[in-house]
């Protein structure tokens, strides 16, 4: 329409207005200039009443980073649907009614099929809420063939020295050692530069692990130097 547009909100089958104003910055002349008949986008909403039952949204309020985050997550959500419904087939539930049951089931104890399935990557009984037994069976089946825990890496780049020559390649070698046992990979990358590397289930847990090696480094206060940066990688 020339003064805005209405949308369907597709993970919710509700309809939206898009106001002109929220379309594009700048004066916007001619909306079909922006705008087409079945375009998918995303958006930001902008308010809801529900007493009238609208919902206004902004497209140019949306970052090209949360376009690009949203729609990875909504790709990631259809694919573990798909998930879902083939563990539904492989339990003998092919009848929409029996899918849709699960699915209300789910929805009472989930907000989304990613943390189902993650959960279940993580705990294989994490959906034994689930009363169908066979399904809750053959999901975790089909999750662990087709999927693997996610795994964070953090990589630092690490030059360490020695304010005393004789004995500190020894105290290195000592501190680099202490390092390794804690679970994290220590690369020579030549005098005096390390890359040390960590992994975990999370950034968090991945980042805990470089700050033990910090503490360990830091035990070594009184005769070695350290500097570390974060190696970020594209």
């Amino acid at each position: 329409m020339p003064h805005g547009a209405y949308a369907e909100l597709t993970e919710y089958g509700k309809d939206a207005y898009l106001p002109i104003s929220e379309i594009a910055s700048g004066w916007i002349k001619n909306i079909h200039e922006f705008i087409k008949e079945g375009q998918r986008d995303v958006g930001k909403v902008l308010s809801v009443d529900a007493e009238r039952g609208s919902i206004d949204v902004s497209l140019k309020k949306a970052t090209s980073r949360e376009k690009s985050d949203k729609l990875t997550e909504y790709s990631l959500e259809k694919r573990y649907e798909k998930l879902f419904e083939q563990a539904a087939a492989a339990a003998g539930i092919s009848e929409k009614s029996g899918i849709d049951e699960l699915k209300s089931e789910a929805a009472k104890r989930v907000n989304t099929y990613s943390e189902l399935i993650n959960g279940v990557i993580q705990d294989e009984k994490f959906a034994s809420f689930i009363k169908n037994k066979k399904f809750v069976d053959a999901l975790a089946e089909i999750i662990h063939k087709n999927m693997k825990p996610k795994r964070f890496i953090v990589s630092y780049l690490t030059d360490l020295r020695s304010e005393e020559p004789n004995v500190g390649i020894k105290q290195i070698k000592e501190a680099l050692a202490a390092i390794e046992k804690l679970g994290i990979d220590v690369l020579y990358l030549g005098a005096p530069r390390y890359r040390i590397t960590s992994e975990g289930d999370s950034y968090l847990s991945a980042e805990s692990k470089i700050k033990e090696a910090r503490a360990v480094l830091d035990k070594y206060s009184g005769s070695l130097l350290y500097e570390m940066k974060n190696e970020k990688k594209d």
